[in-house]
């Protein structure tokens, strides 16, 4: 792994202000297109499913259509399922997992679950191939009332009348190299404090909640992933990315006191993936049908409990 690199924005120790942010913004490159890569999947998928629009984004000139698709109106009786994407932008397996789950799989569990799907929280983030949002926020450190993220008061709006008739949400996310080489420094860089190194597990894993474990959800992900690519092992303390491994390849954090988007819905059965694409053991293609596997084994899952 490449040795962090200290980001040349604002005074070592001192947080960052409007000049800070201006100058970070302006390094920000659009790099790939929403519009092509994720509004035209929706296109094609509107005869098949309802599309809701569930907001807008507008920086800076810039607008982004948030959309959430379902397969027909909710059917009191029937379990909720959330599923999304894109939460931070950068990764890229959560979009297209989201999005091949819709193409090739929906169908499948259409009229047994109320599925709702949302592709790409993060389309400013998505383009830019980064974690942050245009005023340098996480997203996912942001899914609380009320909301300084505009991604995440957006879904947390979509979510709201369902809110409690969930029984699952899979929320799909990544853990890279750049984590550690850019989004970190970055991060302590924003905030006036030190970088202090860690370490990225190499293969997949999940966050359960520590306020409400599911042991045996996280598992039945965990056996049909690994079917798919490697699970990530515990180091020589026991941890993945610093916490410690709960049962192989499972992590808890606190969902809703850190204010991740997998605590939204009151569901009973909540995860978040982590794919680790730059793994020399695992292809893009395998982070994508990581994804998907994790998405079909929470919802098959679901429904034996029911």
């Amino acid at each position: 792994m490449t040795e962090p690199a200290t980001l040349p924005i604002g005074t070592p120790g001192q947080p960052w202000g409007a000049a800070e942010l201006a100058e970070w913004r302006a390094r920000q490159v659009r790099r790939r297109s929403y519009a092509d890569d994720v509004l035209g999947v929706v296109r094609r998928l509107a005869s098949r499913f309802d599309v809701i629009p569930y907001g807008e984004l507008a920086y800076a000139g810039e607008q982004f259509p948030l959309l959430a698709l379902r397969a027909g109106a909710w059917r009191p009786g029937l379990p909720g399922v959330l599923v999304t994407g894109g939460v931070h932008g950068y990764e890229t397996s959560g979009v297209h997992g989201a999005l091949r789950f819709l193409e090739q799989h929906a169908d499948a569990f259409s009229g047994r679950v109320n599925w709702l799907v949302a592709p790409c929280v993060s389309p400013w983030a998505y383009e830019r191939i980064h974690r942050w949002n245009h005023d340098a926020m996480d997203p996912n450190r942001s899914f609380r009332f009320p909301s300084p993220a505009q991604e995440s008061a957006a879904l947390m709006r979509l979510v709201a009348p369902w809110r409690g008739q969930f029984a699952a949400h899979i929320d799909l996310h990544e853990t890279t190299d750049t984590d550690e080489t850019e989004f970190r420094p970055a991060l302590a860089a924003r905030d006036g404090k030190p970088f202090e190194p860690g370490s990225i597990p190499d293969g997949f894993y999940l966050v359960d909640d520590t306020e409400n474990p599911q042991p045996e959800f996280q598992q039945a992900i965990i056996e049909a992933v690994a079917r798919v690519t490697h699970i990530a092992p515990a180091d020589v303390k026991g941890e993945i990315i610093g916490c410690p491994a709960v049962a192989p390849g499972v992590i808890r954090y606190p969902l809703k006191a850190w204010g991740l988007c997998a605590g939204i819905t009151g569901a009973r059965y909540t995860t978040t993936t982590e794919v680790y694409p730059d793994s020399p053991r695992a292809t893009p293609e395998q982070c994508i049908a990581a994804q998907v596997a994790a998405v079909g084994a929470a919802i098959g899952f679901v429904l034996e409990q029911a």
